[in-house]
Parts: structure tokens; sequence; C-alpha cells
């Protein structure tokens, strides 16, 4: 199993993201740190446009790959992106690990890939639990006006989180994504489920990070 970290260097809503000072770390490093203590991966894989973010994995140790400009590019559509991830990755299965979700625990790593290794799943992807009244075009998603029921009653929504995703290689290209033609999927809690797009993401997670760190939860 090959875990890729791919990360690019025009991040647009937080400018150098994965490199940025993340508390005493950046998430980059604080990504690669993790994987390097989980159990069932083969094989570490920087996949970057950035030099810098390369000779990142080369201190820690893994391989790198110089991606296409193209490829690291807002242009580049995520169907495009998850193929090309296919097609220039050695090995049957992938484990995708972005950055942005930086408090997924080895524990819920190696248990990701238990649950993929165990089951007959094409893929597996981390998801969170939804508990909210939806709407969209105007009307409501997930529940009746005539019966409103209490949140913790509305069905179980599931949010793909994309904090970890394991996909049988082939299945990734033919696919162009990261969801098979039998996906299973791995719920992950609320603290692990976070993802970091914005600038206001990046600090909310900061203060999570320095929680945590504090209370010695994290790996």
């Amino acid at each position: 199993m090959t875990a890729v970290v791919a990360v690019r260097k025009g991040s647009q809503r937080v400018p150098n993201k994965n490199v940025k000072n993340f508390g005493d770390t950046n998430l980059l490093e604080m990504k690669l740190n993790v994987l390097k203590k989980v159990g069932g991966i083969d094989k570490i894989v920087v996949n970057s446009d950035c030099d810098r973010m390369l000779e990142i994995g080369k201190k820690f140790g893994v391989d790198t790959h110089k991606r296409e400009e193209y490829y690291a590019s807002s242009e580049c559509s995520n169907s495009e992106f998850h193929k090309h991830i296919g097609e220039t990755t050695e090995g049957d299965t992938i484990f995708l690990a972005p950055v942005c979700s930086p408090f997924v625990s080895v524990e819920s790593h190696e248990k990701g890939i238990e649950y993929y290794n165990d089951t007959k799943y094409d893929s597996v992807t981390s998801v969170s639990t939804i508990k909210n009244h939806l709407w969209l075009d105007n009307k409501p998603l997930n529940y009746d006006l005539d019966n409103v029921p209490n949140s913790q009653d509305l069905p179980n929504v599931l949010k793909l989180t994309y904090g970890m995703t394991i996909i049988d290689r082939k299945t990734m290209i033919e696919k162009k994504g990261v969801v098979g033609s039998r996906p299973g999927f791995y719920n992950l809690d609320e603290i692990e489920s976070v993802d970091i797009d914005t600038h206001s993401d990046f600090v909310v997670a900061e203060l999570i990070y320095y929680k945590l760190k504090g209370e010695g939860l994290l790996c």
C-alpha cells in the first residue's frame, strides 16, 4: 500500500497552507510524522509541484514525485487530478492522505487499513455524520415540515471528509475519483474530521492543535 501526500504551492484561500507555520510545525510535516508511524503502509510519496515541499519529503526519508504544473493548478478538475495520481503512483493500493486533515490519528489510519483489508470494498473513504436540518432548492432535504424532528432523530447523512481514502489503484484510474463501485465508509469523530479550507479553518485548527498537544493527545 502506497500513501500519497498530495500538496501544491498554489493554495488560494490560505496561501502556503501546507508549509505555513502551524503551532510548532506545519501541516505537511505533521502528516508525514503520523504516516511514518502507521503500520500497513509500504511506501510514502510526497507528490507536489513545489520544490520546498519535495525537499521536506526528502528530509523525512520518503519518496517524492514532481507533479506537472497543470495537475497542481485550479484548472485541473478533481477527476483529472485523481486519475493522474493513480497513473503516476506505483503499487496496487493507494492511501490518499491530505495534509488539510491534520488530526487523523495513527490508530484511525491503521483501523481504516484493517477495515479495507478485511472487506470486499474496492475503496474506503472517511466520513462524518451530519445531524442538521438541511435544505435544498427551498425545500427540506432530510425531514418533513409537517413533523419536524429533533436534530438527534434526523437520519444519518454521511459527509465525505476525505481525511483518508484507500482505493484500488486501477479503480482510481477507471473511476477518476476516490469512490469505487463497491465503496465502504469509515466514520471519524468531529475532531478527526476537521478539514482546513479557509483562513478561519486554519485558525481554529491551530487552536485545537495547541489544546490537544497540551493534553498530550497528539501522536
